[in-house]
């Protein structure tokens, strides 16, 4: 699920990748590189200047993935305050 925003700092629409989940035994078989090479194409599609996720510390696999279709880290901390 992507979630849209504007963003100061990108200069225009930003998106937030909020939910993404592929079962374990589906992993590996090249299905998140097509999702996020489709994302890529409907953000474009849509005028986004730039796409985020966030990822689990301990999750080094997940972020060795992310790191491979584009995504950076960009050293800053997610904050949250739940309303």
């Amino acid at each position: 699920m992507l979630a849209f925003g504007y963003s100061l700092e990108y200069r225009g629409r930003d998106a937030f990748v909020d939910e993404i989940y592929i079962r374990e035994s589906h992993r590996r078989h090249g299905i998140g590189t097509q999702t996020f090479a489709f994302l890529e194409q409907e953000c474009q599609a849509l005028s986004v200047r730039a796409l985020h996720l966030e990822v689990e510390h301990r999750n080094a696999s997940a972020q060795q993935f992310y790191s491979t279709v584009g995504f950076h880290d960009q050293e800053r901390h997610l904050m949250t305050r739940l309303i």
